[in-house]
């Protein structure tokens, strides 16, 4: 299983992105999908969490502005962002895990994406 997160990119403070997290391989089915971030010179932090059953969780400092989402159908993970902050700057990644099966059975995956830039910046 590939993860690959997209939709990053430059935008004023109070603005607006919806990144996008596109999952792809064998056959498989997701359980959560976590986007982190990390901010120069900074940790990694978790954002948001979606579960496979659509429950959700955000960290404090997103409340309000960030909605996480998915496609079970299309194995697409989302996060819109808005009301952005510089402090939000960050290169945001998705992470995903589940199982996929084989022709010799099921397997546990714990993937992550290559990340995308935000920036946030008058």
């Amino acid at each position: 299983v590939q993860l690959q997160a997209s939709g990053g990119g430059l935008v004023q403070p109070g603005g607006s992105l919806r990144l996008s997290c596109t999952a792809s391989g064998s056959t498989f089915s997701m359980n959560n999908i976590v986007w982190y971030r990390q901010a120069p010179g900074k940790q990694r932090e978790l954002v948001a969490a979606v579960g496979s059953g659509g429950a959700t969780n955000y960290a404090d400092f997103v409340k309000g502005r960030f909605t996480i989402s998915r496609d079970n159908a299309k194995k697409m993970g989302f996060l819109a962002m808005n009301s952005l902050k510089p402090e939000d700057t960050a290169v945001y990644y998705c992470n995903a895990d589940g199982v996929y099966y084989t022709e010799d059975g099921m397997y546990e995956f714990n993937e992550w994406g290559q990340g995308t830039l935000v920036t946030v910046s008058s």
